[in-house]
């Protein structure tokens, strides 16, 4: 089976939560805010640099994302000190699928194509809360 990584219910509803967000394109604080719920933390628990990760993990590349000082300057404002176990796997096929439609000069983004994956997902959550 190669690396597989079984996520919980939970994992799974937060998980979709960062994922919509990045898809719909939700303000800065929306997207931090589904970011640290997955437990990541950083230097200066920066909203606008835990965004900027987020869209840049999961959306679709933008020019800025080439430039080197870009990420010199987002990463000199802060810095991950913990990334959540539970995203690694996700985190690491969205850098392969990326790799990939990058190489066939297409710009994919993950959360785009995910989404609505993550909207069965957020369903499933729903559905089976006790009311």
């Amino acid at each position: 089976y190669g690396q597989v990584k079984r996520l919980t219910p939970k994992e799974q509803t937060q998980i979709a939560k960062l994922i919509l967000s990045v898809a719909n394109d939700a303000p800065d604080v929306e997207v931090a805010t589904a970011f640290r719920d997955l437990g990541i933390t950083t230097k200066n628990d920066s909203t606008i640099f835990l965004a900027k990760f987020a869209r840049l993990m999961f959306g679709p590349l933008k020019p800025e994302h080439l430039d080197h000082d870009w990420h010199r300057k987002m990463h000199s404002q802060d810095r991950v000190l913990y990334f959540p176990k539970e995203l690694s796997m996700v985190y690491r096929t969205s850098l392969l699928l990326r790799g990939l439609a990058v190489s066939l000069q297409m710009n994919y983004s993950v959360s785009d194509q995910w989404k609505s994956h993550a909207q069965e997902a957020l369903q499933r959550s729903a559905n089976n809360t006790p009311s």
